[in-house]
């Protein structure tokens, strides 16, 4: 297996990789992009997603998968002005602006997401900050190649201090799309790290598991690895590299407790990569700055790794052990007239 770095004039780094792949098992190119959020600029924010796609898309690449909260912006370092038992009216005053810059699913930008992924003919799966009344959701969006948008998935547990500023998915938004390059679906951040998603996710088929994050700490590659071992399944694991300068300068935005920070140092250091089913890293991690990183997925993997461990198939014991998933919305909410027909007045 060779990893061959291209360096792109003006543009990130591509890390292409050449498996050597079984011509009898399809093969499917794949990027994971690790960039910054224009952040507080949603707009310029969809003109980079666009420019890094079309880039990738030159490539060849038939999937590109963006890290965690790219539309929207990942507010690394800020605490909202939040200790327990108060707000600050400059906490208030930051939400209100992230809450501006989040959008609405569907709306107009996810409308201009899709058509991208049919321009460029690729499956995308993108990592943004959904906006459900003046309700925050760390979500990811799922387009195929023809421009559809195929659906999201909400995380299901933010992280902390993530708790202040995002509201929690449901079992409704845990969803693996069927596709003609594989079984397609995501977890975000630390909820990669709740055994009981992850099963899940086995048991609808995942192929090719989307991981897109924020963690950039070494031991994040120990997990992208062992749910690649897990699950049998390739890992496909997006982070931003950001530096500090890519968020507003102070006081319009303050890095809680970092006062020692230059514009130039690093507040997210990536460690994007891409893991095939038997734990063999096929690219990166990438700790060194923006970059389009990709690699090549032989399926026939799949079946390869499963003949040795097929968690919810021949590994399984459902005798002993089993999972109930409550894939139904929860709503605080309901009104009984949505329901009842309107003969029934008639009567």
């Amino acid at each position: 297996m060779a990893l061959i770095p291209a360096t792109v004039n003006d543009g990130p780094l591509f890390a292409e990789v050449d498996m050597g792949a079984d011509s009898s098992a399809p093969t499917v190119r794949a990027t994971v992009v690790q960039a910054s959020t224009v952040f507080y600029d949603t707009p310029a924010t969809l003109d980079k997603a666009e420019r890094l796609l079309a880039e990738a898309a030159s490539y060849g690449s038939q999937l590109v998968v963006f890290p965690e909260a790219f539309i929207g912006g990942y507010p690394r370092g800020s605490n909202f002005g939040v200790t327990i038992g108060s707000r600050t009216a400059k906490g208030r005053e930051e939400f209100r602006k992230y809450h501006a810059t989040a959008i609405d699913v569907p709306g107009p930008e996810v409308d201009r997401l899709a058509a991208m992924a049919g321009k460029y003919k690729v499956y995308l799966v993108m990592g943004v900050i959904e906006r459900d009344g003046y309700t925050l959701y760390c979500t990811v969006l799922f387009f195929d190649s023809q421009g559809h948008y195929l659906g999201k998935h909400r995380k299901v547990m933010p992280t902390a201090l993530e708790r202040i500023i995002w509201g929690f998915g449901d079992g409704s938004t845990i969803p693996v799309y069927e596709t003609p390059i594989g079984k397609i679906g995501a977890a975000i951040c630390w909820e990669n790290r709740m055994p009981l998603l992850r099963t899940a996710m086995y048991a609808k088929g995942i192929e090719i598991y989307c991981a897109p994050t924020a963690d950039a700490r070494d031991i994040w590659q120990s997990s992208m690895t062992h749910i690649a071992l897990e699950g049998g399944c390739f890992v496909l694991s997006a982070n931003q590299f950001c530096r500090r300068k890519d968020y507003p300068p102070p006081p319009e935005y303050e890095f809680s407790g970092a006062d020692d920070l230059t514009p130039d140092s690093v507040v997210c250091a990536g460690g994007s990569v891409i893991i095939s089913p038997s734990g063999t890293v096929l690219a990166g991690p990438n700790y060194d700055g923006e970059a389009l990183i990709s690699a090549d997925l032989d399926l026939g993997e799949i079946a390869r790794a499963k003949f040795d461990f097929d968690v919810v198939g021949h590994y399984s014991r459902p005798e002993v052990l089993s999972l109930v998933v409550r894939d139904n919305p929860t709503k605080p909410v309901s009104f009984t007239s949505a329901s009842v027909k309107t003969e029934d007045f008639q009567k």
